[in-house]
């Protein structure tokens, strides 16, 4: 598995449970999930706002801020024919400027369709009735990385 800093395994050698935080990057926004290592459950956390190809830093600060994981997770676009697109580009900056600004290990892996998954997810729990306000973009944002934060807890070493 690729990572922007050395480490590999859940939280780079340390001892105990890991906290994550798992991004799916787009144009205009970046779907953000949280995760730990001892539920292997993932969770949304919202969306930040995408503006001339740069995320707004500062919400990224406070999302790092408050959870303080040990662990980043970064979704890789793609294409269907395992070749890179140029959003792969962008993802692979994004994860090597989070490395840079925070110092915490990252992780990159196949995002492949994710957004589909988690548009049928959204829309299966509507229908179902376990919710029930519209999907918005952002909700499918979230939802996509939280999609990326289960594959890479379902195999932290080979995505």
């Amino acid at each position: 598995m690729p990572e922007t800093q050395a480490g590999r395994g859940a939280h780079a050698g340390r001892p105990g449970p890991a906290l994550l935080l798992a991004f799916d990057v787009g144009a205009r926004r970046i779907g953000v999930a949280r995760g730990d290592t001892v539920s292997g459950a993932a969770a949304p956390v919202g969306h930040v706002p995408v503006t001339d190809g740069m995320p707004r830093w500062s919400d990224i600060d406070t999302l790092l801020g408050h959870w303080r994981p040990d662990r980043l997770i970064v979704g890789l676009p793609y294409n269907v024919d395992d070749s890179e697109s140029p959003q792969t580009r962008v993802a692979r900056e994004f994860a090597s400027a989070l490395g840079a600004r925070y110092g915490v290990p990252v992780s990159l892996v196949d995002e492949r369709y994710s957004s589909l998954e988690a548009g049928e997810r959204l829309r299966e729990s509507r229908r179902a009735g376990v919710r029930r306000r519209r999907v918005t973009k952002g909700d499918v944002d979230a939802a996509a990385a939280c999609i990326i934060l289960e594959r890479w807890l379902a195999d932290p070493t080979g995505c």
